[in-house]
């Protein structure tokens, strides 16, 4: 088998979209590091089959300190002078209790904030510091982010604020790179709607809790929701597209 030319780097990997994202990019020429508080059962065996070097860290992401150590000793073992491209996907995020912020359990806010904004940036730190000294290399920064980034919506501030934290650090973090001659290419791209976990939650929250509680319900209700595997079709190919990073902050559903 020849060894891996393209690193990804995946978190939140163990369902929905993430899930996909992972199935997706396994192929005998990529190395995949999975980054999920849960193993996913059949991964490895996909990976087997598909000759795709794997591995797979069960880490909570709201401890993001210990997870951007880990990441940045792994990274300091691997032989990437060998690899043609390096990409981080910070995919992991978590939707507190559906309630006005008042109510809102501070747990809950503080671990959201931390999966969905904190481990995000020094993850992507630790990343570009230890990829930084190979010029060969080909690196890119793909933040998942949410129209909720970019729309106020009641009873989900830590999420909306976490999301749009991410497109704003990415913005910075674009700034940075293009100081560099072999800076990193990033993006903090909405997926669009999508028919997980996080969906079912929104659309089953109590009405007087979540006032778009209806507007989601009636997504689902009318098919407009896109199942992981095509949402995560879209992203990789955005990940793919040849002006990747020109456009920092942005949304598959803009694709030309």
């Amino acid at each position: 088998m020849n060894p891996p030319a393209h690193l990804y780097i995946l978190t939140g990997a163990s369902r929905g979209m993430g899930l996909a994202m992972a199935e997706q990019l396994l192929a005998p020429t990529h190395q995949l590091l999975c980054i999920s508080r849960h193993t996913p059962p059949t991964l490895a065996k996909q990976a087997l089959a598909a000759a795709c070097a794997l591995e797979q860290w069960v880490l909570d992401l709201g401890q993001a300190a210990a997870a951007a150590q880990r990441l940045t000793n792994w990274l300091k073992a691997q032989p990437l002078h060998t690899l043609q491209s390096a990409t981080l996907i910070n995919n992991a995020g978590v939707i507190p209790t559906l309630s006005p912020l008042a109510q809102c359990p501070a747990d809950d806010m503080t671990q959201a904030l931390r999966v969905g904004l904190e481990a995000p940036m020094l993850l992507t730190a630790a990343f570009l510091s230890a990829t930084g000294n190979n010029p060969g290399l080909s690196r890119k920064v793909l933040n998942i982010s949410s129209g909720l980034g970019r729309r106020a919506m009641a009873s989900q501030a830590a999420y909306c604020a976490a999301k749009a934290g991410m497109d704003h650090f990415s913005r910075c973090l674009a700034l940075d790179e293009a100081r560099h001659p072999h800076g990193a290419k990033v993006c903090s791209l909405a997926p669009g709607v999508i028919d997980t976990d996080m969906q079912t939650q929104l659309r089953t929250a109590p009405a007087a809790d979540f006032p778009d509680q209806a507007n989601f319900a009636h997504l689902k209700q009318t098919g407009a929701l896109a199942t992981p595997a095509q949402a995560a079709q879209r992203v990789l190919a955005w990940l793919q597209r040849p002006d990747f990073g020109q456009q920092v902050v942005a949304d598959v559903r803009d694709a030309g």
